[in-house]
């Protein structure tokens, strides 16, 4: 860590005359470079009345363009041994690949053409895990207005009624109106020149000239009044599947820290943490059991998921209460704070050992405006978080008294 504490990442960071970033790290370990191209047209921008429409897009954007069919496309990364993977969530859509330094400047026009000129589900209900999680966004955020779902609490690949009204008008307007050079984040990342690398960038991407992206203004979520129960019988299945949950924060709380420390020693990892360790270690009852803390744009989810026999989904839900109140009243002991500090910063090196990996970090840094030299920063940032910080975090985000749970599978609630 004492070297990544001393120069960090340090990447070029360069925008664009045309609003796009471009931002290149050089990484000798391979002859390789990773290409990873986000955009801001993440599932929070589809339509009301067509949830979907991104990760369609997502999709079909490859599948040909004005001048290249779908089978030019992939030959052309084949060729050269390039697999290319999108992916969508709720703000951005990227598009993610790893090519030799020879073949950079080709593989930027190819995925140039494919965001600038492309020719443009029901088995995720057969899921418990998906129901439950789905389900409970749902809850947590409830609905702008009457029929028109919170975009944090969709269902990312739509449902059955919002897909079917679905064509390809609906996936142009999505691309006219979000793919545009002052929504595109460009990271490179690998044994290349950053100077070139950006050089390489400009080249291809500089000449696109489009108007600016149009703000979104994301209403907060409602406030949590009391608990709240919900149950997806899924009677075919072994398994119950908990989702269980609060809002919490926006990224830039100043209290972030204090919250990520706080989701560590609670359960992050399903191995680890209280949660882990009472229900699934102690008790034997969960296949899984962990909790996930995405602190976003407006105040994100902290999530705590069990997978259980359906005999054991009331033990569970009461074991869950119970280290939640057990945290708020007693907060984390010292040394559960010290162990999860050095943990998160011990693993920053493994984090970024990949070019890849560094790629998906440089994106979350520029995201979220956290500065080119976060990664630096990050050490000192947790070392400054008490151990009453956490404490008060956990008052702050943790009430039984105010979760919403959903429970998907054969299972039906007593109370």
């Amino acid at each position: 860590m004492t070297t990544l504490e001393q120069r960090g990442l340090a990447p070029v960071r360069s925008p664009l005359d045309n609003g796009a970033v471009v931002i290149a790290k050089y990484s000798g370990v391979t002859p390789a470079v990773t290409v990873h191209a986000s955009f801001q047209a993440g599932t929070v921008f589809d339509p009301s009345s067509e949830h979907g429409v991104s990760h369609f897009v997502s999709r079909t954007i490859d599948r040909g363009t004005l001048t290249h069919t779908a089978d030019e496309i992939a030959e052309s990364l084949d060729s050269r041994g390039v697999s290319l993977a999108i992916t969508v969530n709720r703000h951005v859509l990227s598009l993610v690949c790893t090519c030799l330094v020879e073949d950079l400047d080709a593989v930027l026009a190819t995925l140039a053409d494919i965001v600038m000129q492309p020719a443009m589900i029901r088995q995720d209900e057969d899921n418990p895990a998906t129901m439950a999680s789905e389900g409970l966004l749902a809850m947590l955020y409830g609905d702008t207005h009457p029929g028109d779902t919170h975009p944090y609490g969709r269902r990312p690949r739509g449902s059955v009624a919002s897909v079917e009204r679905i064509g390809p008008a609906s996936l142009q307007a999505l691309h006219a109106a979000r793919f545009r050079p002052g929504a595109l984040s460009l990271v490179m990342v690998g044994d290349v020149d950053p100077t070139r690398a950006v050089d390489s960038a400009r080249l291809v991407f500089a000449p696109w000239r489009a108007g600016p992206v149009a703000d979104l203004a994301l209403p907060p979520p409602p406030p949590a009044t009391g608990r709240r129960l919900r149950v997806i019988q899924m009677m075919n299945k072994a398994q119950a599947d908990i989702a269980y949950g609060f809002t919490t924060i926006v990224r830039s709380d100043p209290s972030f820290n204090a919250c990520w420390l706080m989701n560590n020693i609670l359960g992050e990892y399903s191995m680890g943490g209280r949660l882990g360790g009472s229900i699934r270690e102690r008790q034997g009852m969960a296949y899984y059991a962990f909790s996930a803390l995405d602190a976003n744009v407006i105040p994100g989810p902290l999530l705590i998921r069990a997978g259980v026999n359906p005999s054991n989904v009331d033990r569970a839900l009461a074991s869950i209460d119970e280290e939640l109140v057990r945290m708020v009243a007693e907060g984390p002991t010292d040394q559960e704070v010290a162990e999860s500090r050095q943990y998160l910063i011990g693993s920053m090196p493994r984090r970024l050992e990949t070019n890849a990996g560094i790629a998906s970090f440089l994106q979350m840094v520029e995201f979220f405006d956290l500065g080119m030299d976060y990664d630096v920063r990050i050490p000192e940032l947790l070392r400054t978080v008490t151990r009453d910080d956490v404490h008060a975090a956990a008052r702050a985000a943790l009430d039984p008294a105010k979760a919403s749970i959903v429970v998907a599978g054969p299972y039906r609630a007593t109370t």
